[in-house]
């Protein structure tokens, strides 16, 4: 009975004019709203400032294109070092928060010490303090190191923010894992380190993947 309903309900799109207006109608607003964003920035980055500020002619489209704009942005501005600092603290800072989320998550989920679980449900809660509560503090403590205006001061803030999530987020992944994956390479003389490096991050990609944009991002 289920399959003769399911072939009813796919049969009811045979109809070209039904699956233009169900399908490809929606689908088509959907990308003309989620990709004219990016349109309109690209004719704004190749358009004159004349064509920028005038109200007449189309301003969907670009009559004479110009890289103006551009050489400004590269050549006559900072922006090009505002970028590399952009990338060096976010790359830095998501790899020295992954790095030790990986290494907390991994020990609160496999070596079942004493407390883990109460050390697991503290990382959660420190998740849930809220960022500009520890603004004053952090910048206390920033200045006083004499890192106050420096890359450093944010490289070593933002892991305070990251790696209470991505510990939470791993914690799930390494759990999903079964033991008797461990418990045979512990057999095989395995130590801690190697089953960490081949059995689990390998397992846990899509969880490595996840909190890294997400402190990328961040």
């Amino acid at each position: 009975m289920s399959t003769k309903n399911d072939e009813g309900g796919m049969a009811f799109l045979d109809s070209t004019g039904r699956k233009m207006v169900l399908v490809y109608l929606p689908l088509a607003i959907f990308l003309f709203v989620l990709l004219f964003p990016f349109y309109w920035m690209g004719i704004t980055a190749f358009n004159p400032n004349n064509e920028l500020l005038s109200s007449e002619g189309n301003p969907f489209w670009i009559i004479a294109p110009t890289l103006h704009h551009v050489k400004h942005l590269l050549f006559e501005t900072s922006y090009p070092q505002w970028m590399w600092n952009t990338v060096l603290v976010s790359v830095v800072a998501t790899f020295i928060s992954l790095t030790a989320s990986v290494l907390a998550a991994y020990a609160i989920e496999r070596l079942r010490f004493s407390g883990a679980k109460h050390v697991g449900l503290a990382i959660f809660l420190a998740y849930l303090v809220p960022p500009s509560i520890l603004f004053i503090p952090l910048a206390s403590v920033v200045f006083q190191l004499g890192l106050f205006d420096t890359r450093l001061a944010l490289i070593l803030t933002y892991p305070t923010f990251l790696i209470p999530f991505c510990t939470w987020l791993l914690m799930g992944y390494f759990r999903s894992i079964p033991f008797e994956l461990e418990e045979g390479a512990l057999i095989d003389g395995a130590t801690r380190w190697q089953i960490l490096a081949r059995v689990g991050l390998p397992l846990s990609g899509p969880g490595l993947i996840s909190a890294g944009l997400f402190a990328l991002l961040l």
